[in-house]
């Protein structure tokens, strides 16, 4: 993932099904990831929205 971009869905490769961000995350890996998205982890917000993670 760059670290200047956030992804919005994804749909799982098994079931289908279509993952969004839980209410106050940026994305689905800082919904449902082990660790933060790129851009969280270099503490410059999620796609240029500074403020906008919890972690």
């Amino acid at each position: 993932m760059p670290t200047d971009a956030c992804q919005w869905f994804y749909e799982c490769e098994q079931c289908r099904l279509l993952l969004k961000p839980l209410p106050g995350d940026c994305c689905v890996y800082c919904s449902y990831g082990t660790m933060p998205c790129p851009p969280v982890q270099l503490q410059s917000g999620c796609c240029g929205a500074a403020g906008n993670n919890k972690k």
